[in-house]
């Protein structure tokens, strides 16, 4: 079977151990866009195939990014099948899914909305034209296929992850750890509590800050205490300038580190400075936490996490980790210092790798999404 995988998240480096894994079973072919959100995509790591990268219209769009000569490239590939990993109500989606249905090509979508909302137009029609013509669909979550189901789908359907994490990429490293937290000017003894992901408001970072606020302010000589704790803040967004005002107000701007957007082969650096990460989503009446990939991430590098009963957040998390209620900030500051003791943290620390090697390495991803190629009906696959 030859597959042709058609994906804007690919622009990010980390993710094409999908394709890698992809390859051992089935012939893979994976495009991306050349450039999003106005910079070049990464450059993929060692060992990982470089994907086509095709021109883009509009892109740093996420439903309306269209590809340039999608034909042209499209017949090169003569691919037995097209997984367009885009959500059904985006053009792409419906740009792709037009030109395989006049070559008789079966393709297949990606779904991770896991709320039930009327869309506005035209992405409604476009969604129910997608459901018409796909041969299959994969679900991020059952939360996803819930959804899909009522809102009409009513094809072929199967829930896996989008990707999974290379355990050889992410694992504790604690040199490389050491390095970061030098760089950033944190003593090697002191408690380290991690954010990575966007800065706005339904992250509720602002709610994560408060609850360090108070957990700075209660340090002691306790179990593990060591220097003052410290706050590493991964990541950008549209809050980041506020977040580090209150930090410099609550007198916290040199234990609050933000260190903007970091390259994804980086994170397991990153992660490996940390003690604990903290996922602190509160979500909108819109949007509702999808997955919580940083989650995964510091599972696999033996970093302890903590995040809110939000979204599909405790579906990820399992029993290997803390929850509290969303805005809950003293639960919050509670479940972050009982992972303090060295020992509580090792034990959360263990579950968290064990959990991710279970259900969400690429491997793991990559075999349940070949299976699924080969059970969908009829057509070339």
């Amino acid at each position: 079977m030859k597959v042709l995988y058609v994906s804007k998240a690919l622009v990010v480096a980390a993710y094409r151990d999908k394709i890698r894994e992809l390859a051992r079973h089935v012939e893979v072919e994976a495009v991306i866009p050349d450039r999003w959100d106005g910079a070049p995509a990464e450059t993929s790591p060692d060992g990982v195939p470089e994907p086509r990268r095709v021109p883009v219209r509009f892109p740093g769009h996420n439903h309306f990014h269209l590809y340039r000569q999608a034909a042209r490239w499209l017949d090169a590939a003569a691919p037995d099948l097209v997984h367009v990993d885009e959500e059904p109500y985006s053009l792409v989606t419906l740009q792709l899914g037009r030109l395989c249905r006049r070559r008789g090509i079966p393709w297949l979508f990606f779904a991770w909305q896991n709320l039930d909302r009327r869309l506005p137009p035209p992405f409604g029609v476009v969604r129910s034209a997608v459901f018409r013509g796909a041969r299959g669909a994969v679900a991020g979550t059952p939360a996803a296929a819930r959804v899909l189901r009522a809102t009409g789908y009513q094809g072929s359907l199967e829930v896996i992850p989008q990707f999974g994490v290379c355990p050889r990429r992410f694992s504790h490293d604690p040199e490389s750890g050491r390095r970061v937290r030098e760089r950033l000017g944190i003593p090697t003894d002191a408690f380290v509590v991690g954010y990575g992901g966007r800065l706005v408001p339904e992250k509720n970072v602002s709610g994560l800050l408060e609850a360090f606020r108070r957990l700075s302010a209660d340090h002691g000589g306790g179990v593990g205490a060591g220097s003052e704790p410290h706050l590493v803040v991964v990541g950008d967004g549209p809050q980041r300038d506020a977040l580090a005002a209150a930090a410099r107000t609550a007198g916290l701007a040199d234990r609050v580190h933000f260190t903007g957007l970091v390259p994804s082969t980086e994170m397991p650096g990153h992660l490996s400075a940390m003690d604990v990460l903290v996922l602190p989503t509160v979500g909108t009446a819109t949007w509702a936490e999808q997955f919580g990939r940083i989650l995964v991430e510091a599972m696999a590098c033996g970093v302890a996490v903590v995040g809110t009963r939000h979204g599909e957040i405790p579906e990820v998390i399992g029993d290997a980790g803390a929850l509290v209620s969303p805005g809950d900030v003293p639960a919050l500051v509670a479940a972050i210092d009982a992972l303090r003791d060295r020992e509580v943290r090792d034990t959360r620390s263990a579950a968290g790798r064990a959990r991710f090697l279970a259900h969400y390495t690429q491997e793991r991803v990559a075999e349940r999404t070949v299976a699924y190629y080969h059970e969908l009906p009829g057509g070339r696959a």
